[in-house]
């Protein structure tokens, strides 16, 4: 997860602004001591130019190195708490159990609770795992076509299922549509994306998803009614490790890297991802255009009733085989 190639270029440009200012510094010497020469004083021009980039391009590089440290320690803040409360909360609960009788109720809250508990620790992990290897294994994995309004579906309910609330707090606005992608990877983006709509929504949580089609491209809107975020914040929230604020006075779990991978994963898919303002309304607006195309509706629907009667029809001739082996 951490690149170690990264401190190649700092290193060279080091090493090449060492060099450069050798010869800078012996022909300031030799100016000095037989006068000025217009060769020397083009050539010590350009190498006082050539050390100027130099240490504007080390200033920068040193900043994204600062940033970068800053990210990294939220994110260990961020990742010890997360897997302190769970596990902390899991053993509590394990030692209640041993330590004493509990009436089926508390049973029941106890097994749910330590099911959310490892619910969690499953999340974290997932995005760890997912953030160490999504910008390196590139498109290895078969494409194949994916319904998309199905599959929002799907992650709506996976999603209201985790954080326990009812699926009608999510309006969807969607048409028949598909995409190329690997499943897993459609189902991280979207997923993700409303997870973190559910998550940082007001109180209660109200989700729109919208999706649509612009000429050879699905434009997927998910927006909530949560504080949103400034304009200025808008380009970060996409980096490795970001999340806005300061860790520990944070309510809200996380590890900054779910936007990282919805980024990294839409760019392989040759697509965008962005942040909107909601019109006339608090919240927050992400929009995923993805290459994709509009299925004509009554098409689709011929198609599920098509599969319908072929499986009705296997149905039969599964049950007229059956009836034939049993008169054998």
């Amino acid at each position: 997860m951490f690149e170690r190639r990264s401190l190649r270029l700092p290193i060279t440009l080091g090493v090449v602004m060492i060099a450069v200012l050798l010869p800078l510094m012996v022909g300031w010497v030799l100016i000095n001591i037989y006068g000025a020469n217009w060769t020397l004083l083009a050539v010590g021009s350009l190498l006082f130019g050539l050390v100027l980039v130099g240490v504007v391009m080390y200033l920068t590089l040193s900043i994204k190195a600062i940033n970068l440290n800053r990210r990294q320690s939220n994110f260990i803040d961020s990742v010890t708490h997360e897997l302190k409360s769970p596990i902390a909360s899991l053993k509590l609960y394990l030692q209640t159990l041993n330590m004493r009788k509990v009436t089926d109720v508390e049973r029941e809250q106890f097994h749910k609770f330590m099911m959310d508990d490892v619910e969690r620790l499953d999340s974290l992990i997932s995005h760890l795992l997912d953030a160490g290897t999504i910008d390196k294994r590139g498109l290895e994995k078969d494409r194949e076509c994916i319904d998309l309004h199905e599959l929002i579906q799907d992650c709506v309910t996976t999603v209201c299922s985790r954080y326990r609330i009812p699926e009608s707090n999510v309006e969807l606005d969607l048409i028949p549509s598909q995409i190329q992608a690997a499943r897993v990877d459609a189902v991280m983006i979207f997923r993700n994306l409303i997870d973190n709509a559910v998550k940082y929504a007001g109180s209660p949580p109200r989700v729109n998803i919208q999706l649509r089609a612009e000429r050879d491209m699905l434009v997927t809107e998910i927006a909530d009614n949560g504080a949103g975020i400034a304009k200025e914040e808008r380009r970060k929230v996409f980096g490795r490790f970001v999340r806005l604020g300061k860790e520990l006075e944070r309510k809200k779990p996380g590890t900054g890297l779910g936007l990282f991978i919805v980024r990294t994963l839409v760019k392989q898919l040759s697509g965008k991802v962005r942040v909107l303002d909601r019109d006339k309304r608090m919240g927050t607006v992400f929009e995923v255009r993805l290459p994709g195309q509009k299925l004509d509706s009554s098409r689709s629907l011929r198609g599920k009733l098509d599969d319908s009667k072929l499986a009705g029809s296997d149905a039969r001739d599964t049950s007229v085989s059956g009836v034939s082996q049993g008169a054998g």
